[in-house]
């Protein structure tokens, strides 16, 4: 039986705010690009528009736009040209580690990071170094972009450096020293308890309203963690204007979905994948993730608002208007993994603001921005229970009617990949030992579970773009098994082994073997880092793990002392170093803090040789009109380069960040994991355009600009599999 359970309390919308002030005083000169609100349309067909002819056109804002659309109006370079793109310049940044920025061009400068999170500044036409901030710390999170800001005075460079918030002077790189504490916030202060034992980090940039920076933070997945509150800072002083509770207050709506004490100690329900904003109205929309612990909720038992819930806010005051919750109690790590994309329509003679949101699993949803109604039915689908001691899961969780998902929902032995007879029967082997049906099938203790689309989606951080002209939506997705599951907590051993499991194993797996790429192998990690390394990325994340100060030193020993053992098994003694340390109070988390079941560890579904052990295709590009919810296109995206080679071509690769769409009919992307491909691909049909290898897989998304009547499109390029070289590099491409 399937029953209407949409959650979304609504108040009335704030008072209409005009748009931003589009003039830059400083050394720069700027001219903003140019766009217009679409209306409904026969499907695929571009209402007529005149090509940008502004002699400079800016890409000022994470996302191209607030709206988070990735539109650009340029059209100079276009579906008769695009074959013709050739590099016009390249910067390296001489460093290892991966980059995932999409840059900000404001005038005839860019401006990015580095691998190391140094903050660079470019001659957008040239690709010369303009100035380098170096804030001193050495950046192990991604950052995937900056903010900006100006009025008719100044304007300030926003950038996360870790879990601190600098601002920039653009024309020098130099700190503001009058804003917050000598040009900087420290993110960790003002969220619960000794700040300094806190992790968050600002991989996504803040958004822009009037003199307010807002932002979120990439929270820990396991305890300790602190709550995602999602604040607003004066963008001159900042001071702290507002901030919304994630985990509700007493008194507070949603309080009555958490235990009493939820407050006080569930962290995360954090927005860490970005935010869009609706200029006009002054609203914000924050998707946020699970709280923890992500696979076990036994402490936070109820629906857990407002963790992954699409929240739209008023970004004058922070107060709540409305919001949708996608998954009820998440136990699978379903969070919301990118800023919606805001678009308009036309429905029985109204114009209707809405907005599409992307997911993990494969759904769109998409609503009318002002009021949160669906603009297609929602249903509560039943699941069943979990049946792991003290988990109570939602009876049911919603879907969409539509559009339909844009990845598969489930894997059956008719999917098990077929490249090799050998392949097959080890997958099928493989198979049977699993528990399949499709979303929301809740762990259980000692046996996996198929999560599909996994863990890193369907959708995921980089987001959709959006033909303003046309209102289709493009949509690159993963669609890799993934399986999870639960054991017990182990309760015996050092407390060295013993931290392992309540904060390591989650990502890294009971057996240190990990998950590559995304999740490395600690094997023999005592071979390629010193134990200052190891300290240092524990102490301050690295990559996708966070950062975990709370770990005293003597804590941190015994840790170290069982990375370095042999096995997952091994039961070594704690040096004399260790011991003596032992004696002082520990800052671990208490036995109080230990769940009784941990997460297994995140496990790709791959055969004997390392590929996916389901039938293509393993990356997809979808085009959707949103005027209909119908698909008009969907491709593989990427390729195995080893694969292709055997005559095994278009099979879709993971593919991490986002597109770009432009009123030239093109959408750019990268994004491919192992085939280090920049493409371009006709917007109406998915035609291959044009091609080209980068130095390293391109896991960012791009940015478009004409400077001098000139357009270029520019990449960043870093790699993402640990077993390949990384680097970083900028990548700016021309029409000769």
């Amino acid at each position: 039986m399937m029953r209407l359970r949409i959650t979304r309390p609504i108040t009335n919308p704030p008072k209409h705010f005009g748009s931003l002030v589009s003039t830059l005083i400083l050394t720069l000169t700027v001219f903003a690009a140019s766009s217009s609100v679409s209306q409904v349309r026969a499907p695929g067909k571009a209402q007529e528009q005149a090509p940008a002819n502004d002699s400079n056109a800016d890409w000022q804002i994470y996302g191209g736009q607030a709206e988070n659309d990735h539109y650009s109006s340029l059209t100079q370079i276009n579906r008769k040209n695009a074959d013709h793109l050739k590099l016009a310049w390249t910067f390296d940044t001489q460093e290892k580690g991966g980059l995932q920025t999409s840059p900000l061009i404001v005038g005839h400068a860019l401006f990015a990071f580095t691998p190391s999170l140094k903050v660079i500044s470019l001659d957008a036409a040239t690709g010369k170094l303009l100035w380098t901030f170096d804030s001193g710390i050495k950046g192990t999170q991604p950052s995937r972009g900056l903010a900006y800001w100006h009025d008719t005075k100044e304007g300030r460079l926003f950038a996360g450096v870790m879990n601190y918030l600098y601002a920039l002077d653009p024309a020098t790189g130099k700190p503001i020293t009058s804003f917050a504490e000598g040009g900087r916030i420290d993110l960790r202060k003002l969220l619960r308890g000794d700040y300094e034992k806190q992790s968050i980090a600002l991989t996504t940039p803040g958004i822009i309203y009037k003199d307010l920076i807002i932002v979120g933070g990439r929270n820990p997945e396991t305890h300790p963690s602190p709550p995602g509150d999602i604040r607003a800072f004066d963008v001159r002083t900042g001071a702290l204007r507002w901030a919304f509770h994630t985990i509700p207050h007493p008194g507070e709506v949603g309080y009555e979905t958490w235990p009493v004490e939820a407050w006080r100690r569930s962290g995360a329900a954090n927005n860490w994948a970005g935010m869009a904003l609706d200029t006009k109205r002054g609203i914000v929309y924050a998707p946020t993730g699970s709280s923890v612990f992500d696979f076990y909720g036994a402490d936070r038992v109820g629906d857990d608002l407002y963790a992954n819930s699409l929240l739209a806010l008023d970004a004058e005051t922070g107060k709540r208007i409305w919001h949708f919750q996608d998954v009820h109690h998440d136990v699978w790590d379903r969070d919301f993994p990118s800023p919606p994309t805001l678009f308009s329509f036309v429905r029985a003679g109204k114009q209707i603001d809405a907005l599409a949101q992307t997911t993990k699993q494969g759904y769109l949803y998409l609503f009318d921005r002002v009021t949160g109604k669906p603009l297609f039915p929602i249903k509560e689908y039943p699941y069943p229970f979990s049946t792991v001691p003290d988990e109570v899961t939602s009876p049911t969780q919603p879907k969409p009617l539509a559009p339909e998902p844009f990845a598969r929902q489930a894997v059956t032995e008719d999917m098990l990949t077929t490249r090799t007879p050998e392949a097959h029967e080890f997958a099928l082997k493989q198979f049977k030992t699993f528990r399949s049906g499709g979303q929301f099938i809740p762990f259980s203790v000692d046996q996996q579970t198929v999560v599909f689309p996994g863990f890193d989606g369907g959708a995921e951080w980089g987001g959709s773009a959006l033909d303003k002209r046309t209102n289709v939506l493009y949509i690159n997705a993963n669609e890799m098994a993934w399986t999870g599951g639960l054991t017990a907590t182990q309760t015996s051993g050092t407390p060295g082994e013993r931290t392992y499991h309540n904060l390591c194993a989650v990502c890294h797996g009971s057996n240190k073997e990990g998950a590559p790429p995304a999740f490395p192998a600690l094997l023999d990690i005592n071979r390629r880092l010193s134990g200052s390394e190891i300290t240092l990325a524990i102490r301050q994340g690295k990559g996708r793990m966070p950062g975990f100060p709370n770990i005293d030193n003597a804590g941190m020993l015994s840790l170290l002392d069982f990375l370095k053992a042999k096995d997952a098994n091994s039961k070594q003694e704690m040096s004399s170093t260790t011991r003596s340390s032992n004696t002082n109070n520990s800052e671990q988390p208490s036995d109080s803090d230990e769940m009784k079941y941990q997460f297994t560890g995140y496990k790709k579904f791959l055969d004997q040789d390392g590929y996916p052990a389901i039938t293509p295709p393993w990356g997809t590009l979808s085009a959707i009109d949103l005027n209909t919810g119908k698909y008009l296109w969907k491709i593989p995206l990427g390729e195995y380069p080893d694969l292709a080679a055997k005559g095994i071509k278009n099979t879709g690769t993971e593919n991490y960040g986002g597109s770009i769409v432009t009123a030239g009919g093109l959408i750019f992307i990268g994004a491919t994991l192992f085939d280090n491909k920049f493409r371009v691909f006709d917007s109406t049909t998915g035609k291959l355009l044009w091609q080209t290898t980068l130095p390293f897989a391109a896991t960012a998304t791009p940015a478009t600009y004409m400077i001098d009547g000139k357009q270029y499109v520019v990449i960043s390029a870093g790699g993402k599999d640990p077993r390949t070289p990384s680097g970083g590099t900028y990548s700016a491409f021309a029409l000769p």
